[in-house]
């Protein structure tokens, strides 16, 4: 497999700008696997000769004749093989190592490059003139609604507590963004773990590159989840579905850790970077032929989240230097804060092809009968809360130092206005 791929995979990280990162991890992959290839044809050539010898001591025998000379070299072989084999299992599990560890290859219509390279697809809505306009976390602490200060001392930098309307509003999101994707999207709902064990980290792509990354459980194998994708998309880990059950839909809604929260001294106020926050997640599984359909419309569901709350943003599609790790192609949606003046990413929208699919064994069979395939899966944010919570006070402030409430979150909030 590796063989018949390596040169896609050098193309793949050539665009991605990391070609030289991660040449060293490609070729010993490709020297390893014609190693591998070649011990397991050598196995298999010598099970079909001691086979052989099998049957030609059984035929002596019978004809009451001499079979020690056979008999001696099929234990040879016997022994060979099992040499041969005993070192063929380290050799896979070194390079499973090496495939873990790299890159998923991007689409061909992903811009090649790195982050300058990103390309603004479409907008919606008016930014708001910054004029005047307060960052969101002078407007939340004015309001009572959020208090950082209170948030590290209970547990650190990049933690928040949402206080009275703050936390309602919070509740609101995830009120509003579940109904609207299982409501009117389709979407089947789901509650589900915040820990995990390793094999769903890995599946999906955060182990073992990222490890340094996740916050883990002292003394067990389980992780705080990053991103509800995790146990979502592993659900149906080590399982193979029929064709007609794609595609399959699911939102969730949970609480994300992240020990790394941005760059040092990079948005540090406010809600922008944080250790923990809450978003509802989109988690979709397809036929390989449907994927890319299949991403036009999952980011056409979390843009209609944005829509609902009147916030203007941009659709941006990411450059392969840009793209996460497991991603064949992703969009980005930002949404502007004019009180920080910034364009903030509220969700990104992926396509992994068959990369976490893979990495979890999660297959289909086209018709009964057939070989089974690996399936396609996605996700997108739909969407995190705290830079929605942050665009939405610097957004809708009043000069009287009210805050309008977004239309759309109104029946679960209770009120038209914070204030």
């Amino acid at each position: 497999m590796v063989r018949d791929q390596v040169e896609q995979l050098r193309e793949g990280m050539r665009r991605r700008g990391k070609l030289e990162q991660y040449a060293s991890e490609i070729d010993e992959a490709e020297r390893l696997d014609v190693a591998r290839r070649t011990a397991i044809t050598a196995v298999e050539e010598k099970k079909a000769r001691r086979n052989a010898l099998t049957q030609e001591v059984g035929r002596l025998k019978k004809a009451k004749q001499d079979a020690d000379a056979p008999m001696a070299e099929a234990r040879a072989l016997g022994e060979e093989i099992a040499r041969v084999e005993a070192d063929l299992a380290p050799m896979q599990a070194r390079l499973d190592e090496l495939l873990l560890s790299i890159p998923n290859v991007t689409l061909a219509d992903v811009p090649a490059g790195d982050e300058t390279a990103n390309r603004v697809v479409r907008t919606w809505g008016e930014p708001r003139d910054a004029e005047s306009v307060k960052p969101h976390w002078e407007v939340g602490a004015r309001l009572g609604i959020l208090d950082l200060e209170r948030g590290a001392k209970v547990s650190g930098s990049g933690f928040i507590v949402y206080r009275g309307k703050g936390a309602r509003m919070i509740r609101s999101f995830m009120n509003a963004m579940l109904d609207l994707h299982s409501g009117e999207f389709g979407y089947e709902e789901l509650w589900v773990p915040v820990v995990v064990n390793r094999a769903s980290m890995v599946g999906t792509g955060q182990l073992p590159k990222f490890e340094d990354d996740m916050y883990a459980v002292k003394d067990e194998e389980l992780f705080l989840i990053p991103t509800a994708e995790v146990p979502v998309t592993n659900l149906y880990r080590d399982e193979i579905l029929a064709a007609e059950e794609l595609p399959k839909a699911f939102c969730a809604y949970s609480p994300c850790f992240r020990r790394e929260a941005g760059s040092a001294g990079k948005d540090t106020r406010g809600v922008l970077r944080v250790h923990e926050f809450d978003k509802v997640e989109l988690v979709r599984y397809c036929t390989p032929e449907r994927s890319e359909a299949e991403l036009e419309t999952l980011l056409g569901h979390a843009e209609t989240v944005l829509q609902r709350l009147g916030l203007p943003y941009r659709v941006v599609l990411l450059a392969a230097g840009d793209t996460g790790f497991s991603s064949a192609k992703t969009y980005d949606l930002e949404v502007f804060a004019p009180g920080v003046g910034k364009w903030l990413e509220v969700s990104s929208c992926s396509v992994f092809t068959d990369f976490q699919a893979r990495r979890a064994n999660i297959r289909f069979r086209p018709a009964a009968g057939e070989k089974p395939r690996f399936v396609h899966t996605l996700n997108g944010s739909g969407l995190a809360f705290p830079r929605v919570f942050a665009a939405i006070l610097e957004h809708y402030q009043q000069a009287d130092g009210t805050v309008v409430v977004p239309e759309a979150l109104r029946p679960w909030l209770g009120v038209d206005r914070l204030a």
